[in-house]
């Protein structure tokens, strides 16, 4: 168990893939939570336009509860991880420990929040009269899983990145698995319509949740998570913060962009296009999984060795996750070019939709290949600790560039096709800009320190 969880041993590609091949079904299964409930929304006889596009408006509040995941689990993993690689298995334990308070904390507050200004939120986001009645129906039940949700996905980082990829995998592979089973159940066997895909969602997380805790409190996790809730350490939650920032950023950006276009696309299009972003928001969020779980893959190994000096090894890591995720990214695009059509069946069958849909997936998936680079740049920058360089990528992308694109393109005479172009020249000049900066920045300062025959 112990070797399995150092990686300053074996190739590095192989202990990246160990980790990041589950950790890939893992986000994609995860990702089934929500998108299995749009499927199935989207195919409800005679409401099914209206029921996806009210789900679609929950979507930026979904985001920012991942975001808070994002901001405890993956900022507490990589420190976690320098920890354990430089040999400070108590240090190792406060920051998780750390981790699963704030977890907890933010979860509650986000819950309440949420609840008691969500209609003034579904309205900011786009809602209609007409859409507003399932995105609260959906939203109210959603909410009182929030502790779940957090605690899944914030804390399964840790699972990970003790080296337990498959470990990590079955947290939500069990989770999904049981939403797949319930949701048809909740919404068309007991005609529970959206609040059954909600009420699936959250008692899904919850399994998920309980799996987490009891792994992570047992005896194979390497470095145990104490029983007792911990007072949170400012020094320490200041670093998870600090290195969290990025993926908070980023995940809250994607919601703000997100709001930004459906406000946009229901002010030039109505209805309809917030309902085509929806399908488009699903699509992106299956085919961007597989990078994010190579990236997530890859940082423990980054960051373990980097901990414990062994900087040509992290070179081969940031090596083979950015010619990797580069692969994947255009096979992807061949694919969303050529058959558009078949992923968007899989939400909604609408001729309407269909043919609206086509044209504006085309435009908007167009250089995601370049958003490869984005994910490499950045998960280099948090693996190593580097959180400036990481929040100020997120935010360049998405604040500086996509948002006033949204808002200038269409108002030029564009119109809905300026909302969906606005993400492909986002990729090309962020993504250029992230890893170019990585390879300036940190490429040099990898330095060789271990003797040559202790490298592989």
């Amino acid at each position: 168990m112990q070797n399995s969880s150092d990686f300053s041993k074996g190739s590095i590609s192989g202990n990246i893939l160990r980790l990041a091949v589950p950790m890939t079904l893992a986000q994609l299964i995860n990702v089934l939570y929500n998108v299995v409930d749009r499927i199935y929304i989207g195919h409800i006889p005679h409401t099914s336009t209206e029921a996806l596009t009210g789900i679609g408006l929950t979507l930026p509040v979904i985001t920012i509860i991942t975001a808070f995941a994002n901001l405890f689990g993956m900022g507490g993993a990589p420190l976690f991880s320098i920890a354990r690689g430089s040999g400070d298995e108590k240090k190792a334990e406060k920051i998780m420990a750390n981790s699963f308070s704030m977890l907890l904390i933010s979860g509650i507050l986000l819950a309440l929040l949420c609840f008691i200004f969500r209609r003034p939120l579904m309205y900011l986001f786009g809602a209609s009269d007409v859409t507003y009645p399932y995105a609260d129906a959906y939203l109210s039940i959603y909410l009182c899983g929030t502790l779940f949700v957090m605690v899944s996905l914030g804390m399964n980082n840790f699972i990970n990145a003790q080296g337990f990829g498959v470990m990590g995998m079955l947290t939500v592979s069990i989770g999904a698995v049981l939403n797949l089973i319930l949701d048809p159940i909740f919404i068309f066997v007991f005609h529970m319509g959206v609040r059954g895909a909600a009420l699936a969602t959250i008692l899904s997380q919850f399994v998920s949740a309980v799996w987490v805790f009891r792994f992570l409190t047992g005896e194979k996790a390497v470095i145990r998570l104490p029983r007792t809730l911990a007072r949170p350490q400012l020094s320490i939650v200041k670093d998870i913060t600090g290195l969290g920032l990025s993926g908070f950023v980023m995940s809250i950006t994607n919601g703000s962009v997100q709001i930004m276009c459906n406000a946009m696309l229901q002010r030039w299009g109505g209805d309809l296009y917030v309902g085509i972003m929806t399908v488009i928001n699903s699509v992106r969020e299956i085919i961007t999984m597989p990078v994010n779980g190579l990236t997530s893959g890859a940082q423990p190994v980054m960051s373990f060795n980097y901990g414990a000096g062994e900087y040509r090894r992290v070179k081969a890591a940031i090596r083979f996750t950015s010619v990797a995720c580069i692969i994947f990214s255009l096979a992807a695009w061949a694919l969303l070019f050529f058959f558009p059509h078949f992923f968007i069946h899989l939400f909604n069958s609408e001729p309407e939709l269909l043919e609206k849909g086509v044209p504006a997936m085309r435009l908007y998936f167009f250089g995601i290949f370049m958003m490869a680079l984005q994910f490499a740049g950045q998960s280099t920058f948090v693996a190593l600790g580097r959180s400036k360089q990481a929040v100020f990528f997120s935010l360049f992308r998405k604040v500086i560039i996509v948002i006033p694109l949204t808002i200038f393109l269409p108002a030029i005479g564009f119109g809905t096709d300026g909302v969906f172009l606005a993400e492909p020249v986002s990729n090309f000049i962020g993504g250029t800009a992230s890893f170019v900066t990585m390879l300036l920045t940190v490429w040099p300062r990898l330095k060789e320190t271990q003797p040559p025959h202790t490298q592989r």
